[in-house]
């Protein structure tokens, strides 16, 4: 069992559901959730997390998840949590990565092989269904 937490921010009921279900299914890892910005930074500030999933507009406010890239890696006792921007937008993914988070990924592309592997890695996880290499 793995001992890997995850936060996940912005996302709609919906797609924050199906990205709980997936950690719990593949990587038997629990996903946490927070809905604003402001939420993220208290349980980044009160808790450690081995990575954080930002949706590219928050579904409360329309914020974009860059603003939170960009306060965690600016702020120097958060900077080194790993983050991932939750969009299908190559632009998106460019300025999520040009501010320090790790290559994202879209919600369409959760099961692709490509994200399973950077996220076993980054989880230390083992993907506990079969998948084709």
């Amino acid at each position: 069992m793995s001992h890997a937490r995850v936060l996940s921010v912005g996302q709609c009921l919906f797609d924050q559901r199906k990205i709980a279900n997936h950690f719990q299914q593949q990587y038997d890892i629990q996903v946490k959730t927070a809905d604003t910005f402001d939420e993220a930074l208290s349980e980044l500030r009160n808790a450690s997390y081995d990575l954080v999933l930002v949706n590219r507009l928050t579904d409360a406010d329309g914020t974009p998840g860059v603003d939170l890239i960009r306060s965690v890696k600016q702020d120097p006792a958060l900077s080194g949590v790993p983050l991932m921007l939750v969009s299908a937008f190559p632009e998106a993914q460019a300025e999520a990565v040009e501010l320090g988070a790790l290559n994202g990924f879209g919600k369409a592309d959760l099961a692709a092989p490509e994200v399973n592997e950077r996220l076993c890695a980054l989880l230390g996880a083992g993907d506990r269904t079969a998948t084709g290499s």
